[in-house]
């Protein structure tokens, strides 16, 4: 019986060890009403508000206004953080970059076709930059994840989590391939109000399923690692 029972807790040393292993750390992340805010600012300024602005004017004022108005917004919301030396989100740099080219060239044309052309290329842009950036210790991705959700240097440091983002930037190339081909459908057989309505939809309804899969994703590699996710600040230490 004793040599059954050392061989019992000899195999029952490494599942121990494996279930220590399993939650060796804990991260605390902000609240989801805090990660909402944090993420809901950057696509605000770089993405809803420009595309409210333009189709109010296109509609009252011309084409020529609605991508002034567009333009201007997204340079005031970029003057605006570096004037108070606040973070500059790394989505609203990008955006504001390919906005300023968007409106020369719908300026310079103007034809409506060339101007929203543009960000349905712009997807395919986007998707080879990812693959483009998977070399790299810290792809495009993971730098853009850092807008709306950043996590500590504990966590983005990690070779686990580096290999991650490395893989899931090949699900948003995708991603940003099939936004692509739906909008081009989409921009050669509609008017430009269809447009804006069916393609905002549909390319919204693509990301948010990119975002699901890519949470389950990274809650799974997180598992893997033994790293725990925990909503809301940590406890305060108990004084002795």
């Amino acid at each position: 019986m004793t040599a059954v029972s050392t061989l019992r807790r000899r195999r029952a040393e490494p599942e121990e060890q494996d279930s220590r292993m399993q939650h060796r750390m804990t991260i605390h992340i902000p609240s989801i009403g805090s990660l909402v805010r944090h993420a809901g600012r950057p696509l605000l300024e770089s993405t809803l508000i420009p595309l409210a602005l333009f189709w109010v004017l296109f509609t009252q004022a011309g084409f020529d206004a609605g991508l002034c108005g567009a333009l201007g917004w997204s340079v005031l919301a970029l003057g605006s953080r570096v004037a108070r030396r606040r973070r500059v989100p790394a989505v609203l740099v990008l955006s504001t970059v390919l906005l300023t080219a968007r409106t020369v060239i719908g300026l310079w044309t103007g034809s409506a076709f060339l101007y929203f052309l543009q960000p349905t290329v712009q997807n395919f842009v986007f998707a080879l930059l990812l693959l483009v950036t998977l070399g790299l210790k810290r792809p495009l991705l993971a730098k853009l994840a850092d807008d709306f959700c950043p996590f500590p240097d504990t966590v983005t440091g990690h070779p686990g989590i580096q290999r991650f983002f490395r893989r899931v930037s090949l699900l948003w190339a995708l991603v940003f391939a099939v936004n692509g081909a739906t909008t081009l459908a989409v921009l050669t057989t509609q008017t430009v109000g269809n447009y804006l309505i069916v393609s905002t939809a549909g390319s919204y309804s693509v990301v948010a399923l990119g975002i699901g899969l890519s949470l389950w994703w990274f809650r799974r590699s997180l598992a893997g690692l033994g790293i725990r996710l925990r909503m809301g600040t940590p406890p305060a230490p108990v004084a002795v």
